[in-house]
This record gives structure tokens, sequence and C-alpha cells, in this order.
């Protein structure tokens, strides 16, 4: 894995483990802290492809400093759509790939990270996309046109599978986390318990990262459009045990 921080941010080695936090700081800077297996890679050189035979699983302990952090936050696997940093990182907005992503994620009320209206699109969820393999390149013109901004999403959310389930976790203590990604479903498990289940597969292939941001991007029913970066305090992740494996379909 690669740590990266922008400024005022940090990933540092602890027993076990790493601490990636964001400083306090007000709305004009983007804060980011993560470690990831694919930087420098290509999409298509991202590490992780499970088959029919093959599980990808990904397995921690994590805690967080807050309930109600400023931003988004977590871990899992995705095909880095348009940059972690939606711009804010010194790198221009673009939209080059629709999402394909399978993660335990958290996103403050800012936030509305779903392109459908049933399911949960912010707090601390078990979330998954799967979408066509084709650069997006129509959506930007769609988003482009006031008028056309609800049409637009809702055509996301036909193109765009979609699954998430809100969980109800105390994230300041710590839990074990687990993810199991295959071709036909994903599981997510807390504390060796099962707390949801999805046949949406995400398309391979993609990488896996961990990380911590002050920034939101939020796509309402109502086709508003909003993203930027927000007031936060110092705030951390912790996570330990990091097990990343691959393992056949028939086993248990």
């Amino acid at each position: 894995m690669k740590a990266s921080a922008t400024e005022n941010a940090s990933v540092e080695k602890i027993a076990g483990g790493w601490r990636l936090a964001i400083g306090a700081g007000g709305a004009s800077s983007y804060r980011d802290a993560q470690l990831d297996d694919y930087a420098g890679l290509r999409r298509s050189q991202f590490p992780h492809r499970p088959s029919a035979a093959l599980r990808t699983s990904l397995s921690l302990r994590a805690r967080t400093s807050t309930l109600s952090a400023a931003g988004t936050w977590g871990f899992g696997l995705w095909n880095d759509p348009f940059g972690l940093s939606l711009g804010f990182g010194g790198n221009p907005f673009h939209l080059p790939m629709l999402p394909n992503a399978a993660w335990f994620f958290f996103a403050s009320p800012q936030n509305y990270l779903s392109f459908t209206n049933n399911k949960p699109a912010q707090g601390f969820l078990a979330q998954t996309f799967r979408s066509p393999r084709f650069h997006s390149l129509l959506i930007p013109a769609g988003l482009a046109l006031p008028f056309s901004r609800v049409a637009t999403r809702n055509l996301l959310g036909r193109v765009i599978a979609e699954d998430s389930s809100a969980l109800s976790v105390d994230t300041t203590q710590w839990h074990r986390y687990r993810l199991e990604w295959g071709a036909e479903r994903v599981v997510w498990d807390v504390d060796e318990v099962r707390v949801f289940e999805s046949p949406v597969s995400p398309h391979p292939p993609l990488g896996f990262i961990i990380w911590i941001d002050n920034q939101y991007a939020a796509f309402t029913p109502e086709g508003k459009i909003s993203a930027g970066v927000l007031e936060s305090g110092e705030e951390w992740l912790e996570v330990k045990e990091i097990v990343m494996s691959e393992k056949w379909a028939s086993e248990k």
C-alpha cells in the first residue's frame, strides 16, 4: 500500500496499523489522508479481479475519532472514477468513468451519494455500485443544462446498478469489518455478523483504498448538484490488522 496526504493531513504508523488524520481547518482547503494499492496504475492495471471461481476479501479493524465527521471516510474497493479529490486536490474536475465500488462508506449530511430515491445517501453505509465499462462523456453535457438534470439523474439511476444499507455501528469503538467481493455478490460483516448482502457486484478491476477527507458531493432527487469542502475539526480514522486475500468460491 502507498500512503499519501494533502497539506494539513497525515498518515502515520501505529502499533499494528495506521492512523489517517486530517487537521482542523476551514472550508477553503481540501484535506485528505489515504492508503491505496493502485497509485500510479492505469485503471486497467488495478490489482483486484474476482471471477466466477475466485473471490476477493478485505478484513480489518477500525475506529474513528467521531460519529459525525465532516466529509467522507471509508475503506473498500473502487475504480477511482473521477479521482478522490473531485478536483479539490489540485486537479480539474472531470468524470471520465462511471463508478464501480464496494465498500464501507461514511458520508456527512451535506452529501447525497445515490442515484436512486429509495437508497440511503448519507451516514455509515454498506454500499456497492456496478456501472458499464465506458467513459461517461455525455453526462457533463447533461449536467450543464439545468432543466435536464433530473432527467440526467434518472438516466444514471437506470445505467448504474446500486445497492446499500445504513449501518448502526458505533464507529468510535474498535470493530472488525469484512468485505467479500465475488462475481455474483458482495457481502459485508461487522464483528463476524453478516450485516448486508447484495447481488450488485461491481465490474473489475478495482483498487483497494482507505481514506478520510473533508469533502462533500451531492446530486439530489430534485436535480441539485453541489460539491465542495467543509470546515472540520481534527478527525482521524485508525485501522489495524489489514488483510487482503483471495480464495476459491467453493471455500467457506
